[in-house]
């Protein structure tokens, strides 16, 4: 498997990116023409903390109807008076003249990029209406992207060796485990080499610390913002540490923050296994369908598959090996949107004929990797970063073990690919800053929180779960496919969305769209 980790909590852009695969778009900036400034709120702040709450930002025009700015924030917000970061920001301004303040966005991950996110698909965040209103605002957050980055390979070819490489042994052989526990331990060391300090603070509650600087240095008495994945962590991180600044929060495809690292692993395995099983079913009716008969001989010509990789991977014709790890990172990314699923009957279709193209070009996509090699983002390393800050369990084989044993009878397919992933934080160079509690955020403002009953990524029974721990958190369920629901899904969850953030309503009871 990939060495990245087992835990996915990837961020909805990815849906977005398979249907870009093939077309090319990028980001594109126009030449500064102008520039305008934020006004700050001028709160009062403990002291030190004053030059980054009172800071100005300096908007200049930087594309299409946008602007962009940097903002700086402590490095160790405990040690205000330390070193600084970076924090990029993009938005697009309110469209009409009723203006509400600005839109915090955060598209997930973690290490997904808020900037790119706005900045090449506002449209696919948030619908004409909440753009009329607000200016929509995506930010890096600490460690990714145009922020102050996480940095762990300057050189590509080591990073694809990282990422792609085969691990040597029986998956969940002494052997493999520690290949494996080696190849991270490497990887935490070079991090902490290239990176310096920074790779100890780039932890979820710091961010949601540098979300409130933010708050107040764009002139917002109250922080509206919109979540998706793991951004809705980062959202309850933030209701939980600043209730009172709480304006009008919305977390789309909700992560519970008290689930273990078993627990997470185990509920995602089972949802992309659900969602699996529904493409089987759905790809028995199209002329192009690779399997033939019921659902589970297709699903036993997947696992005969993918054990075939194990044993022989397939050579890509730039030379890298196609495993089992990397071929199951291609399958998950079409299933985190019904609208990709084509790209699935591609990848099973080409990977069976032996040819391993499809596969690399999936997994390039869902891991940033560009046609020339290179890494377009940091998003591998701020992932990683980021999960062994927030929390992690020492690597124990026999409890490893036992662990995948219940991964396979809960999830045949996926689970054997989702075990044994504890070495990748077990020598990670600094300690985790975050428990794994439940979060009510008394006293905060009311919070609209979604969950699709289908959702590979994030579970609905997670998003009941931060619903009803969250003191004023307000479930609303789609009924349907895919990985968050909000401005792709219908229009009751839209409505709902567009009730709160314009007009600050919530339902009497959940719509149940």
């Amino acid at each position: 498997m990939s060495r990245r980790g087992v835990r996915i909590t990837a961020i909805t852009a990815a849906a977005l990116s398979v249907s870009l695969l093939l077309s090319g778009c990028v980001s594109w900036f126009m030449p500064t023409e102008s520039s305008t400034t934020s006004t700050p709120t001028g709160e009062a702040v403990a002291p030190g903390l004053e030059k980054f709450y009172a800071q100005v930002l300096d908007w200049s025009t930087c594309g299409d109807n946008l602007q962009c700015a940097t903002a700086i924030a402590p490095v160790d917000w405990q040690a205000p008076e330390g070193d600084t970061i970076d924090l990029a920001l993009v938005r697009q301004t309110a469209r009409g003249s009723d203006r509400l303040g600005s839109l915090l966005v955060n598209p997930g991950g973690p290490g997904g990029s808020g900037f790119d996110f706005i900045a090449d698909s506002v449209d696919y965040a948030t619908s004409e209406a909440v753009q009329s209103q607000f200016d929509v605002v995506g930010f890096d957050p600490r460690g990714v992207n145009r922020s102050t980055p996480v940095s762990c390979y300057s050189d590509p070819a080591e990073l694809d060796a990282y990422i792609y490489g085969i691990t040597p042994g029986e998956r969940g052989s002494d052997e493999w485990i520690a290949a494996s526990t080696e190849a991270s331990a490497q990887f935490a060391q070079r991090c902490s080499e290239e990176t310096g300090p920074l790779l100890g603070f780039v932890d979820t509650p710091s961010a949601a610390r540098d979300m409130d600087m933010l708050r107040a240095a764009l002139g917002d008495e109250t922080l509206n913002y919109l979540g998706y994945s793991y951004g809705t962590l980062l959202g309850q991180v933030y209701a939980e540490l600043f209730p009172e600044k709480t304006g009008r929060l919305v977390f789309d495809g909700a992560v519970d923050p008290a689930a273990s690292e078993f627990e997470a692993t185990k509920a995602q395995a089972q949802g992309f296994e659900g969602a699996l099983d529904a493409f089987l079913a759905d790809c028995a009716g199209a002329s192009d369908c690779p399997f033939a008969g019921s659902v589970e001989q297709s699903r036993a010509t997947i696992r005969t598959l993918l054990e075939r990789l194990d044993k022989s991977p397939l050579t890509n014709a730039d030379g890298r090996k196609l495993g089992s790890g990397t071929m199951f990172t291609a399958i998950i990314l079409p299933l985190y949107s019904q609208a990709n699923w084509a790209y699935l009957r591609q990848l099973f279709t080409t990977v069976m004929q032996g040819d391993a193209s499809i596969a690399f070009d999936l997994a390039d996509n869902y891991n940033g990797r560009s046609d020339d090699g290179t890494y377009a983002e940091n998003q591998t390393e701020a992932f990683i970063a980021i999960n062994c800050l927030d929390a992690r369990e020492p690597a124990d084989n026999e409890r490893m073990r036992e662990q995948a044993a219940e991964l396979a009878v809960a999830a045949p397919i996926f689970g054997p690919q989702m075990s044994f992933g504890d070495p990748g934080c077990a020598n990670w160079p600094a300690e985790a800053k975050r428990d794994r509690t439940s979060i009510a955020a008394p006293d905060a403002a009311d919070m609209l929180v979604i969950g699709t009953t289908n959702d590979p990524a994030t579970p609905y029974e997670w998003a009941v779960t931060v619903a009803d721990n969250l003191d004023s958190g307000h479930l609303i369920t789609y009924n349907g496919e895919g990985h968050t629901a909000y401005n792709k899904s219908n229009e009751c969850v839209n409505g709902a969305v567009e009730d709160f953030l314009l007009r600050g309503e919530v339902p009497d009871s959940d719509p149940n769209c």
